[in-house]
């Protein structure tokens, strides 16, 4: 692909020798060796916007066969859990914190309060920082978005930057780049939302990426940097950890046309018959739980499918939202190639999940501005298409999928991203290990688990020591739990409570009792999830002692982790 000649900032780190550690019996006449197991090399794939049943391994119909390879011989989280948006799942992840404790509360505005910074804050330390010490080559390609982005006072200025007609320099504080937050190399944007065709903010390292190939897409470009990565460390007997962070498959929908034709029929039945036949293949698949987990009910409909007047184009858009995930699987699949021809495929532990349910926005409504483009490169108008009068898939247009579709893909759950709903908050994981998962090959785990564990998890696995002081700086300590009990196929809770709070949607789980509250509403609602998995029976009413408790933790948890937000701010 011509898109590789992006990749000529990638560094070759030279490393050191595997370590095996011997020990010598005390008997003289005898000497036993004992060689620990390689440290694993670990990566992490993040899709965005991505609904909990898409991929096929989950109970959609998306071709996803690199995916379904993983899962079908590594385990399957049931209960594994995001903080409902992307750069707060992303911030947490990062930091084995809760996202307000790591200083993303809300978004990428820098605000002058501790949970609100909009950047990852100095009493942290990402994955990458703590491995990197621990003797890992550390390396991102993708959707960065955990730093202050600079935007121009002029708005007609800000369209020019996002319409790559003039240059106005960093895209955010250098000193809050990947590089300079543990990764020893960077391919891919600052910021969050992309043209995936001409992205903006796109930098190799610390460098702006002025001009791309005239068949570049975004997609391709972060898992092709990341085959580079692994094939520079072929010869390198030292382990890696690589982030991969994907923009697919948020909005704006766009797709390569190969990619659309896949799927130009497979929508046209509806929203009910696809989110049916994903609820019963979930159902065999044993990922639910016919008796405990119903199939919610739908949510944001004004019509039937069969009454609705733009069902053409809305097959069309859940077609684009589909071909965008079927071409980051095959992405996948050349990362696992290479692993594989790099003989790294066995001691390589893979995570897969998303950083939120999928997204009920209307991206067209919003338009030009902030980090949306008014036209390309070349001077093509991009339509916002408020009334539906451009099809999804191409570089000229701005769409979503929207909030019915939404429900879909986040089948059997209630709401959607940026609610702390089911549909916000429960994300598919993958964990694939050849060499180091003891589970059974495809088989389920039930350990409640939060993004903030993988910093835990991989400390442990690698050997390494999560720091109290980094750079002079103290250090919160993790909020995570490990996870390597679950991979080793032993049974363990995970969380006995977890909290979230965004923009005003919050919610306390303690066991099996969930209460939660809508964006918009401060009204809780109360659910026994070993009953009610997709929170369909509000029985606040009935238990009114354990409303008052749980609201009582959630309350002592913000209180903690610098989560109350000033009036206006959740609203």
């Amino acid at each position: 692909m011509k898109s590789k000649k992006l990749f000529l900032s990638l560094a070759v780190v030279s490393g050191s020798a595997l370590i095996f550690l011997s020990a010598f019996d005390k008997n003289p006449k005898k000497t036993k060796v004992e060689i620990k197991p390689e440290r694993p090399n670990i990566v992490v794939i993040l899709a965005d916007d991505m609904g909990f049943s898409d991929a096929g391994c989950y109970g959609g119909e998306i071709n996803t066969p690199n995916l379904d390879f993983l899962a079908n011989n590594g385990l399957r989280y049931k209960e594994f859990y995001n903080t409902s948006r992307c750069c707060p799942t992303r911030a947490s992840l990062l930091t084995g914190l809760y996202n307000q404790q790591a200083g993303i509360g809300k978004m990428t505005e820098a605000e002058d309060e501790p949970g609100y910074l909009g950047r990852l804050a100095d009493n942290t330390v990402t994955i990458a920082e703590v491995l990197k010490t621990a003797g890992y080559n550390t390396a991102m390609s993708g959707k960065w978005h955990v730093s202050n982005t600079f935007v121009q006072k002029d708005p007609k200025e800000q369209l020019e930057w996002l319409n790559h007609k003039k240059d106005f320099g960093d895209f955010s504080p250098i000193s809050q780049y990947p590089t300079s937050r543990g990764f020893d190399q960077f391919f891919g944007t600052i910021w969050g939302v992309v043209d995936f065709f001409d992205p903006f903010s796109l930098v190799s390292g610390t460098k702006p990426i002025k001009t791309v190939p005239k068949d570049y897409y975004q997609t391709d470009a972060i898992n092709d940097t990341a085959v580079a990565y692994i094939n520079s460390w072929k010869k390198i007997n030292k382990p890696f950890f690589l982030y991969v962070a994907q923009n697919a498959p948020h909005w704006p929908l766009q797709a390569k046309p190969e990619d659309i034709a896949k799927y130009k029929d497979t929508y046209k039945g509806g929203w009910d018959v696809i989110r049916e036949a994903r609820y019963k293949k979930m159902v065999k698949l044993g990922l639910i739980d016919s008796n405990t987990t119903k199939l919610s009910k739908p949510l944001g409909r004004t019509t039937t499918w069969e009454n609705n007047p733009d069902k053409i184009w809305d097959a069309e858009a859940m077609a684009v939202h589909a071909a965008m995930i079927d071409r980051m699987d095959q992405g996948i699949g050349r990362i696992i190639d290479a692993l594989r021809k790099t003989g790294k495929l066995d001691n390589t532990i893979i995570i897969f999940l998303s950083d939120n349910g999928a997204s009920p926005e209307n991206a067209a409504a919003y338009g030009p501005g902030f980090d949306r483009p008014s036209e390309t490169r070349t001077g093509s108008p991009i339509v916002y298409a408020t009334k539906k009068q451009a099809m999804p898939g191409p570089q000229t247009t701005y769409s979503s999928i929207g909030r019915i579709w939404a429900n879909v893909a986040n089948t059997p759950y209630q709401y959607a991203k940026a609610e702390s709903f089911e549909g916000g908050i429960h994300t598919p994981m993958i964990a694939y290990w050849p060499q180091g998962i003891k589970a059974k090959k495809g088989s389920y785990s039930n350990q409640r688990g939060h993004v903030m564990d993988f910093m835990k998890t991989f400390v442990e696995l690698a050997g390494a020591k999560y720091p109290t002081t980094f750079k002079g700086k103290s250090i919160l300590p993790t909020s995570g739990v490990s996870l390597v009990p679950s991979l080793k196929g032993k049974e363990s809770a995970g969380h006995a409570t977890l909290f979230n709070e965004h923009f005003g949607a919050r919610y306390a789980r303690s066991g099996n009792w969930k209460l939660v509250s809508l964006s918009n509403d401060t009204t809780w609602h109360l659910f026994d999830l070993s009953k009610d998995k997709a929170e369909t029976i509000d029985v606040a009413k009935q238990n009114p002692a354990k409303v008052k408790e749980l609201e009582g933790l959630w309350r002592s948890w913000a209180n903690t982790n610098q989560v109350f937000p000033k009036p206006g701010r959740s609203k």
